[in-house]
């Protein structure tokens, strides 16, 4: 585990510099105290961190789930009737799990998925925009469009230019700056640059400059700094145990059982999305994943946090920063602990804006104008979803937006399905010949196979002996859809160094 802990280590920095003000501003958007988001943090890293196959995913609370925790907390008679109902919650989770519902993942079309990623980057940018100039009237951490009848992601923009703060701007530009320089191959050439990120060099100026200007008429109130509950009582001011006098309300399962399903399709979401974004191409176990956030919720319902999921968000902050291997989300579970309990006053001193500056820099790497040509070049039968899944999550929420994306995705299977007149089936027609003196499978694939049939060829091909040749007949299909040409192409890929040739005909 600690093998690559040189990329880890400072990749955890810039994971708990995203996380830390995240954690505080969904609790707020959830209306949960903010204790029980940063608990949340904690959990997500630690727990199941070190549970969770996936090497490069992050959890923590979402806030895809805000609506759903905001409304159950006004709903149920107390805050601790509700902790027993993420516990319940999380319970259900790792049955999912035990069952091996993780197979779920792998219906969701890729194009979908890069829609997803490039729509969290398009909102996670214009939400900073108002943080970097000083304008902080949304909390960090909300992802919503509109915050009520008269906000929202655009409006925050031009109301922006009447509450600007001239040290916010200066802090976030001179963040942007160091971000962009390390960004630059000279800069990356650098060893030390690897334990000295532009994260932290970003967060270390805009504290300087806030100290430096905090006796001038320009100096940030508090209302821009990041803002840390302080504990007097020690660990009984931040741990709120559920009330289990509750467990037979049919309202508590109701509730569990909504978070466990919404927050099991957000996780099987972002384990897709990360596991494309991973240089090494690894693998997640998804049923593995679903039993250990299902482990995290229990113990985060026990200690007064909000549920959790993996969350894209931090995920390709962990990515893009350099993260190799879990240890990175451990050590941010790590580090938000200790700051809870031992430097919530320093902490307190950062700038939103430093924060938002780093945030800019994720949005633009998940949102790149060059991704969107390369996708529209790909064909409209990816790039259709591909807007459309952007379009919804921007202007209405994660998972509505979602699916659509993925209904739009099922009518286009439709149409191909009847312009080539075959009927849609859910597992593939696969034939296969065997010549079983020169140890040859072959495996022809159907007329049209569309992104369903990814999860029962991958099983397939899996299940092939390993001292055989094998060859993907495509010849005669006139609809192969990206997602399993990508599929039977990482599996040719992977098998060069198998005992085994494997060979994908067109």
């Amino acid at each position: 585990m600690f093998r690559f802990i040189s990329q880890d280590a400072p990749a955890s920095l810039v994971v708990f510099l995203v996380a830390l003000p995240l954690c505080l501003g969904i609790a707020l958007a959830s209306g949960a105290p903010p204790l029980s988001g940063l608990i949340a943090g904690i959990v997500g890293g630690l727990i199941v961190g070190f549970i969770s196959g996936s090497q490069l995913g992050v959890s923590g609370p979402a806030a895809g789930l805000a609506v759903i925790v905001f409304n159950g907390i006004q709903e149920m008679p107390s805050f601790e009737i509700f902790l027993l109902a993420v516990f319940v919650g999380g319970f259900i989770q790792m049955l999912l799990g035990f069952i091996k519902a993780g197979i779920i993942g792998f219906y969701f079309p890729s194009s979908v998925i890069q829609g997803m990623l490039a729509a969290i980057g398009i909102i996670i940018f214009l939400k900073q925009i108002p943080h970097a100039v000083g304008y902080d009237y949304e909390p960090e951490g909300s992802l919503e469009f509109a915050q009520d009848a008269t906000h929202n992601s655009f409006t925050d923009i031009l109301l922006m230019l009447n509450y600007t703060e001239p040290v916010a701007m200066l802090i976030a530009a001179i963040g942007l700056f160091s971000l962009i320089l390390w960004e630059r191959p000279f800069m990356k050439a650098k060893s030390w640059t690897r334990f000295l990120p532009g994260s932290l060099v970003a967060v270390a100026a805009g504290v300087i400059i806030n100290a430096m200007t905090q006796s001038g008429e320009f100096a940030l109130s508090a209302d821009h700094l990041v803002q840390i509950p302080l504990m007097t009582n020690g660990l009984s001011d931040m741990i709120t145990t559920p009330d289990f006098s509750g467990w037979m309300r049919g309202d508590v399962w109701l509730l569990g059982a909504t978070i466990a399903i919404v927050a099991s399709l957000e996780t099987l979401l972002c384990v897709e999305a990360t596991d494309k974004m991973d240089p090494e191409k690894r693998i997640t176990p998804t049923n593995r994943e679903l039993v250990a956030q299902g482990a995290g919720n229990m113990v985060s319902g026990l200690l007064g946090g909000l549920p959790v999921t993996q969350v894209i968000v931090r995920s390709s902050a962990n990515i893009i920063s350099g993260g190799r291997t879990k240890l990175s989300a451990i050590l941010h579970g790590l580090l938000l602990l200790v700051s809870v309990l031992v430097i919530p006053n320093v902490l307190n001193l950062i700038p939103l804006s430093s924060l938002a500056a780093i945030l800019l820099v994720v949005g633009y790497k998940l949102a790149k104008p060059v991704q969107f040509v390369t996708i529209a070049k790909s064909g409209m039968r990816n790039f259709i979803p591909f807007i459309v899944t952007v379009v919804a999550i921007v202007f209405t929420d994660l998972l509505v937006g979602i699916g659509i994306g993925i209904a739009i995705a099922l009518v286009l299977v439709i149409v191909d399905h009847v312009r080539e007149g075959q009927s849609l089936r859910l597992k593939p027609l696969l034939n296969a010949s065997v010549d079983s003196e020169k140890k040859h499978h072959i495996v022809y694939l159907d007329k049209v196979v569309p992104f369903l049939h990814k999860a029962a060829i991958r099983k397939q091909l899996e299940e092939l002996p390993l001292d055989c040749e094998i060859t993907v007949d495509a010849s005669t299909v006139s609809r192969l859809d990206t997602d399993v040409h990508d599929i039977i192409r990482d599996f040719v890929d992977r098998d060069a160094s198998q005992p085994r040739e494997a060979l994908f005909k067109r």
